[in-house]
């Protein structure tokens, strides 16, 4: 019995000295991190949390599609032209965002496809810099972001409606959007408030594979978010504190 206190207290000692020096740590780089705030704008950061917030709020914002997906395959009644359209849908996931990108160059850079066609058919004289732009970079993100991953965040509502009880889909005189309304969608609410709450957790999360393939310097100011800030801060300018910090503050 004496020998079980002493090991709990060993091991309550071991696991305070590990928290109070990760906080120290902690706070030797955040007061770092305040002290080079004269050299890093304040502008440049709070350009950096609304590309954040705004990726992150785009994603929230459209949980829903996958949902909506997965009940439009379950939908199509031919089997073999829903596992295909389903097997598309699922294999952009599984590409590295660099063949994203180089697919990407390839269409839409100043002598891509989509150049090359638009001046042939006479709708501009020069080409369009899609790449480059500065438009409506948050938008065209999350396009390439929904078009990846689209089919593989449907999979867990496909799993969902599989385990929805056959017997409720013979309900007399209710027809196809009858069911979908009052059986199909109210059956994946659970699962889709799920899968929101982790989406929520990691709302400062944004990853940052995406944004660094396709950043240049003429969107840099708007594609860069913290994670992809945290990246250009330390192997950038050298700032590894900084960027240590800003890390460790985020999670």
């Amino acid at each position: 019995m004496r020998v079980n206190n002493y090991l709990n207290k060993y091991i309550l000692g071991c696991f305070c000295q590990v928290f109070f020096n990760k906080l120290y740590v902690t706070m030797i780089l955040f007061q770092q991190f305040i002290l080079k705030l004269t050299t890093i704008t304040l502008d440049e950061i709070v350009q950096v949390l609304k590309n954040t917030f705004a990726m992150s709020a785009l994603t929230l914002g459209t949980s829903w599609l996958p949902m909506l997906f997965a009940v439009f395959l379950n939908e199509i009644r031919c089997v073999k032209f829903r596992k295909f359209v389903q097997t598309v849908t699922t294999l952009p996931n599984f590409v590295s965002w660099v063949l994203v990108y180089s697919v990407a160059f390839s269409l839409f850079n100043s002598t891509g496809m989509a150049n090359t066609l638009l001046m042939k058919l006479g709708f501009t004289t020069e080409p369009i810099l899609f790449l480059q732009s500065t438009k409506h970079v948050w938008f065209t993100q999350w396009l390439w972001l929904t078009w990846k991953n689209l089919g593989w965040a449907a999979i867990m509502y496909i799993a969902a409606i599989s385990g929805i009880d056959d017997e409720l889909f013979q309900a007399d005189g209710a027809n196809r959007m009858q069911l979908i309304r009052h059986i199909t969608i109210p059956s994946l609410i659970p699962t889709y408030f799920v899968l929101l709450m982790i989406n929520i957790a990691n709302f400062l999360n944004n990853g940052m594979e995406q944004y660094y393939v396709f950043q240049n310097a003429f969107n840099k100011q708007y594609i860069q978010v913290l994670d992809l800030y945290v990246y250009n801060t330390a192997m950038g300018s050298g700032s590894y504190s900084v960027s240590v910090a800003i890390s460790m503050l985020k999670s």
